[in-house]
C-alpha cells in the first residue's frame, strides 16, 4: 500500500478511536488512555533500555487508583503534580544540555514515573471540573495541539529560515513555531465560542492561556522525545501505528502539556 495512504488511514483510525473513546464515557476514556499509557511505558523503556516490570506494575496501579479508585484527595494529587513538574523541568534541562549519552539508570526510572506515568494520570484529570466530566475540554486541547503542529509545519515549510533547535530537530523553525502559536490562539477563540459554547470573555482568555501552554510545552515535549530517540538512534518510538510510529510519537506533546494545563487550572482555582 502507498505510504501516504497508509499514513492517512492509520491517522483516521487513531483520531476516530480517540474522539469516540473520549466522547462516549469516562470509562472508555480511562480505558483507552490506560492502554496508551501501558504502550508508552513499553516504548519508553525500550528507548532508554531499562526493565519494564516495575514501571508496568507501578504504572497500572497508580493509574487505576487515580481513575477508577479513590485517590483523589487534593493534597495527594498536588503532591504527584509537584513530582511531575519537577521531572518535566529536569527533562527540559536535559533537552537544553549538550549531553548525547544515555542518562543514569535512576534518571531513566524517574522519567518513566514523571514524564510518562504521571503525565497520563493528569491527562485524565483535565476534563473534570465543577460540573463533572466534560469531554469537550480534552478534545479542545487535542485540537489546539493538532492546530499548532499543522501550522508550525505549513508556516515553517513556507517561510521558515531560522532553525528553532537544529541539533535535535533540524526541520523545526522559529517562524514555524510562531505560526503554530498564532493559529493555536485563533483556534482557541473559536473553540471557546463555538465548541465550548461560551460567550464569556473570561472563558475565552482561559482558552487563549491554554493555547499558549499547548504550543510552547507541546513543542518542548516533541523535542524532548526527539532527544531520547536521537540518543537511542531510532526514528520512531514504536511501530504500532503504520506511517506514524509509536504511541509516544503521537502523544509526546499532550503528555508534556497535561501537567502544565492542570497547574494552570489550579492557579485559576486559587486566584478565583
Amino acid at each position: 500500500m502507498n505510504e501516504t495512504l497508509t499514513r492517512l488511514l492509520s491517522g483516521i483510525v487513531y483520531i476516530v478511536l480517540l474522539l469516540s473513546a473520549i466522547s462516549y464515557s469516562t470509562t472508555s476514556f480511562f480505558i483507552l488512555f490506560g492502554v496508551f499509557m501501558v504502550i508508552a511505558i513499553n516504548e519508553f523503556c525500550n528507548l532508554v533500555q531499562i526493565s519494564k516490570i516495575a514501571p508496568f506494575l507501578f504504572g497500572i496501579l497508580i493509574y487505576y487508583f487515580f481513575t477508577f479508585g479513590d485517590i483523589n484527595t487534593i493534597s495527594i494529587v498536588n503532591s504527584f503534580l509537584a513530582i511531575t513538574l519537577v521531572v518535566s523541568i529536569k527533562a527540559m534541562a536535559f533537552l537544553f544540555s549538550k549531553e548525547s549519552i544515555p542518562c543514569p539508570t535512576i534518571d531513566k526510572y524517574l522519567y518513566t514515573l514523571g514524564y510518562i506515568i504521571l503525565s497520563f494520570v493528569f491527562i485524565t484529570k483535565i476534563p473534570f471540573g465543577i460540573n463533572g466530566y466534560n469531554p469537550k475540554i480534552i478534545i479542545g486541547i487535542f485540537i489546539l495541539i493538532w492546530t499548532n503542529d499543522t501550522f508550525a509545519y505549513i508556516v515553517g515549510k513556507s517561510i521558515g529560515k531560522n532553525k528553532l533547535f537544529e541539533r535535535i530537530s533540524p526541520k523545526k523553525t522559529i517562524e514555524g513555531f510562531l505560526g503554530g502559536l498564532v493559529f493555536s490562539i485563533l483556534a482557541s477563540i473559536l473553540i471557546s465560542k463555538y465548541f465550548i459554547g461560551s460567550s464569556s470573555n473570561s472563558t475565552m482568555y482561559i482558552w487563549i492561556g491554554i493555547a499558549f501552554i499547548a504550543s510552547i510545552f507541546g513543542t518542548i515535549g516533541d523535542l524532548v522525545e526527539s532527544k531520547f530517540k536521537r540518543i537511542a538512534q531510532v526514528k520512531d518510538s514504536g511501530n504500532i501505528m503504520p506511517g506514524h510510529g509509536g504511541v509516544l510519537d503521537r502523544l509526546d506533546s499532550i503528555i508534556f502539556v497535561a501537567p502544565f494545563v492542570y497547574l494552570f487550572y489550579q492557579i485559576l482555582y486559587y486566584v478565583s
